[in-house]
């Protein structure tokens, strides 16, 4: 597959180091997504499974925010404001992590599949 590496351990954390998190992933795909929220935030992401995800620090600084059907759950930090992953609606045992607040990482070659999620009901 084009996009896939070794499944790997990486870090993330919000703008001020607040939020940490640490996620394993091979990275098959990265997404983006045109509903209402996401297309505001203009977020890339990468799905993990929830237990190829662990909230490190910062659980108390956390502000949820849902919409619509009230599934999907995202997060933010209340300090800086900086939203580094959520709970995915269709598949709520997968985390949607935001891939800019992963340490280092370098989306370059990594296929990215367009969401149409303002169709969703």
């Amino acid at each position: 597959m084009m996009g896939a590496r070794p499944k790997e351990r990486l870090k993330g954390n919000c703008h001020c180091g607040t939020v940490q998190f640490s996620i394993m992933t091979d990275f098959p795909e990265l997404t983006t997504c045109d509903c209402s929220i996401c297309i505001r935030k203009n977020a890339l992401m990468v799905k993990v499974h929830e237990s190829d995800f662990e909230l490190l620090t910062g659980e108390a600084s956390l502000s949820e925010y849902q919409f619509h059907t009230h599934t999907a759950r995202h997060f933010f930090c209340s300090t800086c404001g900086i939203y580094p992953f959520h709970r995915k609606r269709v598949t709520p045992d997968f985390v949607g992590i935001n891939v800019y607040c992963l340490d280092g990482f370098e989306p370059a070659g990594i296929p990215v599949r367009a969401t149409v999620g303002k169709e969703m009901d």
